[in-house]
């Protein structure tokens, strides 16, 4: 296995790790999720899709094929870590580090995807 490839897996990795902590918390610890979404201003209703959404972006993350949806599927998780970011940051409830954690676990991701040609 070259180098590429172990950054890759590795960063792909600590992602998965973060959204898959992420969306448990969704499903398991729901009543906390929900006064944190008030907190943010989300509207509650969007839980359980979002969560179930995460783990389909997942799932295409990791699958050899349909490269055009592992495409979107990294799109998407770009601008849902971003907005996940700036909505802690706007309420300063300090929460932010997961969402560092997984924005560089993503580009770092995306980014050598492309060189180890996966």
């Amino acid at each position: 296995m070259n180098k590429n490839k172990i950054i890759y897996y590795a960063a792909t990795i600590i992602f998965t790790m973060v959204i898959l902590l992420s969306s448990g918390m969704y499903f398991f610890n729901h009543d906390y999720i929900k006064t944190e979404f008030v907190k943010l201003g989300y509207p509650t209703y969007i839980i359980y899709p979002y969560a179930t959404a995460k783990l389909l972006g997942l799932i295409a993350i990791w699958s050899p094929k349909f490269n055009i949806i592992k495409e979107w599927a990294y799109a998407a998780f770009f601008f849902a870590v971003v907005l996940a970011f700036f909505a802690h940051i706007m309420v300063n409830d300090g929460e932010q580090l997961l969402a560092i954690i997984a924005f560089i676990a993503l580009i770092i991701s995306y980014i050598f995807r492309k060189k180890a040609l996966i």
